[in-house]
């Protein structure tokens, strides 16, 4: 049977009670939760989970009721941009399972959630309708109100779901993509400007490193961010945008505090000594798909 990961991002980072609830409620027969990635600032929970299709589809479902029953988007705040309580489930194709797989899962899944919730479903990356709807960042354009601005256009109905945001969930974008890093740099700095400025020389849209999406975030009073999603990490690699933001913030006399992992990566993506290399916190050296996959 195919295997598929699942990486559902929800809107809630800071209550405890919340997050674990959310990940019971993923948990289930045929489904793991191989890690949970949690942070205050960017109030957000990346879950990692695998399974087969039907049972990962149960989950799913599972983690919309709690999620919808525990966050209102109109009492969140945080520094990531999201336009949903559940704002992104991505389904990856592991082993035996194709793209082909993970398209129908979101479509089938995401047919599912509007009817039970009422909430808009935005398919995306594979699972994509049009080209306009392929990348996530324009879907999400905005956050809530930007998302509920462009459904009054015919262009952008939502492919499930009503024709309004939910009033306290908002809309989710799912769809199927590849295996994607989620990769931040934290600087000893509190200039927010030099995170944005480094975030726009390395990424692609602004014509820099092929595969990087970046943008500069305020983390603690004397901590700025890097965050960056490598969707290929076979062209760029975790080490080569490493380099990049440390030669940039150089230039401003900043230095990189350390750098961290947001989910899981596939171990041949990380370098040798990556805590040497990559300045990665103790705390992620662990965060290895496989190793997640194999374990008890």
């Amino acid at each position: 049977m195919p295997l598929i990961e699942c990486v559902p991002n929800v809107s809630e980072g800071r209550r405890r009670d919340v997050i674990a609830d959310l990940a019971a409620a993923i948990e289930g027969p045929g489904v793991r939760v191989l890690d949970q990635s949690s942070d205050p600032s960017h109030n957000r929970t990346v879950y990692t989970c695998a399974g087969e299709p039907a049972p990962l589809q149960d989950a799913v479902l599972r983690l919309f009721a709690a999620a919808v029953a525990a966050i209102d988007l109109r009492h969140h705040d945080g520094v990531h941009p999201r336009m949903g309580a559940v704002d992104v489930v991505p389904f990856v194709p592991l082993e035996n399972a194709t793209m082909d797989d993970c398209v129908a899962l979101a479509k089938r899944t995401g047919a599912l959630v509007a009817e039970r919730h009422g909430i808009p479903m935005f398919l995306y990356e594979e699972a994509a309708a049009t080209d306009e709807r392929r990348h996530l960042s324009e879907i999400r354009r905005g956050g809530v109100d930007g998302v509920a601005h462009r459904m009054r256009q015919a262009a952008w109905r939502p492919d499930f779901g009503p024709d309004a945001p939910h009033p306290t969930a908002g809309a989710t974008a799912i769809g199927a993509r590849q295996i994607l890093i989620a990769y931040n740099v934290n600087l000893a700095s509190n200039r927010l400007g030099v995170a944005k400025r480094i975030a726009a020389a390395i990424r692609a849209s602004s014509g820099g490193l092929s595969h990087v999406k970046a943008m500069g975030v305020q983390l603690d009073p004397g901590i700025v961010q890097v965050s960056m999603n490598l969707t290929n990490y076979h062209e760029t690699s975790m080490a080569t945008v490493f380099d990049a933001v440390a030669r940039e913030a150089a230039v401003d006399g900043v230095r990189v505090l350390e750098s961290e992992i947001v989910g899981l990566v596939p171990a041949e993506a990380l370098p040798a000594e990556p805590r040497k290399r990559l300045k990665l916190r103790e705390a992620d050296l662990d965060r290895v798909l496989e190793w997640r996959l194999r374990a008890p």
